[in-house]
């Protein structure tokens, strides 16, 4: 037998291999039986898909070219003819083939566990926030769990490592299977369709793995029409099935393309966009593009302040996230577009961040002022502001990052036609050089309510009352920048002296204001007369003093125990404060007169306190609530 004898005979029973398992011949594989067939079923006879795997190879070795299998991007039907029986029986193999691909992949695909991939969520956000809430949710789930220490050490040590984790979608003789299918197909020619197969069924498994990581499919639009208390609580949970796709699903998706079409030729003149990573893309760009719309929809949305904190924490997890991103789609072209989209929606965030902080400072600038807060307590700007600006101060590290340029000169001018907005002076920095630009924003933020702070003290008919309301509120913003470290880092020192020196001139003011009358009550002057035998006091105008003083000071005391000074102690310093002038004053002056006052008819008419009776009386100053002043006074005559 010759050379070409011995090749025909080889090729023909490459063909009868071959032929044996024509899928379009019968709707039952195998060509008869009633159960269906496959050469590939994972089970440990692998002697025929072997040997249909050697005919295939022969097929190919031994059959003449022919157009209709060269470099064909899709098979045709066998019962179209045209190549003859080498031809026809490419063309069965590939069909067979593609259908033994197909149910590798369905039928050999490991369940994959959701829980497996829980512990990515938490993976590589090392940052200086304590109170973020995914980190107070941790904390929360690790305070239920019985080893603590056990979980904590093991968060930790994840950071040390890298944050992919590629998980077994296939077992390693599934892979294998096809492998060898997939090489088969795209040396014939047939890549596409391998691919093609590959898309429709791992495409499915992994749009089944995000929606049980919670992603929710969502248009951009109804992302935006979500209630913001709605949509803080969907952007905790995307953050979370975010990292937990990303190092996860789509990780192990990409290592699965490689172990299967690494090394095939799947890119030829007839498969243009085809690359090895061209089925991992075609499996996963849809619910890549899905994810990360809901990130894109937060980032084009509309902004205000209150969006600020949650809209930092997208930034920072999908900053976070980028490096892996790369890693996963920006090697190939194919998924290129999956990166530069994530890196869009970053910079569209960071965008976000500079304009809602811009905007929150001009919302501070512009905030009305209408009605006096009852007693000069705080008001709820005031608490407003520092609690965001303490939030700013707990998000430094990104916001540093962010936040490049100072506040600027037009920033600092107010709109033209507030007649409620005051005229701001020129922001005067320590040392502009060395300061971040994050602080000069800050501090910018505490000038603008302190300049508010004023025209809402503004307000007030009592004097009194408006330097109270000014001490109140300097006092508060001063509080909370020496209890956040991470504030008064930022705000300095020096700054803090100079509020420090505001509240204290205001509680002066106040003093001054409040108690200079009911203090001359006090005073000597126009009780003396002279000549003639009097004693040298005139008791009509000592009556008269001891009546002015009573009616001032239950004035004072019916309205200043309405008033309000939340601060304990700043409460109990003023009170120390005003009994150190009155107490003295009060008892030098019942010393020196009282004698003339109980030598008369009705003394009780006149000297209504003792100075005890003024002691007690000053304790309930400042609480808000006027208690009655007779009920606390004694009796004595």
């Amino acid at each position: 037998m010759d050379g070409s004898t011995a090749a025909a005979a080889e090729l023909e029973a490459a063909e009868r291999v071959v032929m044996r398992w024509d899928s379009t011949a019968s709707a039952s594989y195998g060509g008869g039986g009633g159960d269906e067939q496959m050469l590939f079923d994972g089970g440990g006879d692998r002697v025929e898909a072997e040997r249909f795997l050697r005919a295939v190879d022969d097929l190919r070795r031994l059959a003449p070219p022919s157009p209709a299998t060269v470099g064909s991007p899709r098979r045709t039907s066998s019962a179209s003819g045209g190549g003859g029986a080498a031809s026809n029986a490419v063309q069965v193999a590939m069909a067979r083939l593609e259908d033994e691909f197909r149910h590798v992949l369905s039928s050999r695909a490991l369940d994959l566990e959701i829980e497996a991939l829980a512990d990515l969520t938490s993976l590589s956000m090392c940052s200086d926030r304590t109170n973020s809430a995914d980190v107070a949710e941790e904390a929360a789930a690790a305070d239920e769990d019985d080893s603590v220490s056990s979980s904590v050490g093991r968060r930790s040590s994840y950071r040390s490592l890298r944050s992919i984790r590629e998980i077994d979608l296939l077992p390693a003789d599934a892979i294998s299977d096809l492998h060898a299918i997939a090489s088969r197909m795209a040396v014939a020619g047939y890549g596409r369709e391998c691919v093609q197969v590959y898309a429709s069924v791992r495409k499915p498994a992994v749009d089944s793995a995000l929606r049980r990581l919670g992603v929710e499919k969502l248009s951009i639009g109804d992302v935006q029409r979500l209630e913001w208390e709605v949509l803080e609580a969907k952007i905790r949970r995307w953050i979370r099935a975010a990292r937990a796709a990303v190092r996860g699903v789509f990780a192990s998706e990409r290592r699965l393309c490689f172990l299967i079409f690494h090394d095939l030729p799947l890119s030829s003149s007839t498969i243009t966009t085809a690359t090895h990573d061209a089925p991992f893309a075609e499996a996963v760009k849809g619910a890549a593009l899905q994810l990360f719309g809901f990130a894109e929809a937060i980032s084009i949305g509309r902004r205000s302040p209150e969006k600020l904190f949650k809209i930092i924490d997208l930034h920072d997890a999908i900053a976070d996230l980028l490096p892996d991103v790369s890693d996963i789609f920006a090697a190939s072209k194919a998924g290129e577009s999956i990166y530069v989209q994530a890196a869009e929606i970053r910079s569209r965030l960071a965008d976000a961040v500079r304009g809602i902080l811009s905007e929150f400072e001009n919302a501070v600038l512009r905030d009305p002022s209408k009605t006096p807060v009852p007693g000069g307590t705080i008001h709820p700007l005031t608490r407003y502001v520092m609690n965001y600006s303490s939030l700013i101060s707990d998000y430094k590290t990104t916001l540093s990052e962010l936040i490049v340029s100072r506040p600027s000169a037009c920033s600092r001018i107010a709109p033209e036609g507030n007649e409620n907005a005051p005229s701001f002076p020129d922001l005067d920095l320590a040392d502009p050089d060395s300061q971040l630009p994050l602080a000069a924003h800050l501090i910018w933020i505490i000038v603008v309510l302190e300049h508010n702070l004023e025209s809402k003290a503004s307000l007030y008919k009592d004097a009194a009352l408006s330097h109270l309301f000014v001490m109140n509120n300097v006092h508060y913003i001063a509080h909370k920048i020496k209890d956040s470290p991470e504030l008064r880092g930022l705000i300095g020192d020096e700054y803090l002296k100079q509020l420090t020196g505001k509240f204290r001139l205001a509680a002066t003011r106040y003093q001054r204001t409040a108690w200079l009358k009911i203090l001359n009550c006090l005073r000597d002057e126009g009780l003396h007369v002279s000549g003639g035998f009097s004693s040298g006091v005139s008791k009509s105008a000592l009556r008269e003093r001891f009546k002015s003083f009573n009616a001032a000071f239950e004035e004072a005391h019916r309205v200043q125990s309405a008033w309000y000074v939340p601060d304990t102690q700043l409460r109990e310093e003023l009170r120390i404060s005003i009994a150190e002038k009155l107490l003295p004053a009060y008892r030098s002056f019942l010393g020196r007169f009282r004698h003339h006052i109980e030598n008369g008819r009705h003394p009780e008419l006149y000297i209504k306190y003792s100075v005890e009776d003024l002691e007690t009386s000053v304790t309930n100053f400042f609480e808000g609530c006027p208690p009655s002043l007779h009920n606390r006074r004694r009796s004595h005559g």
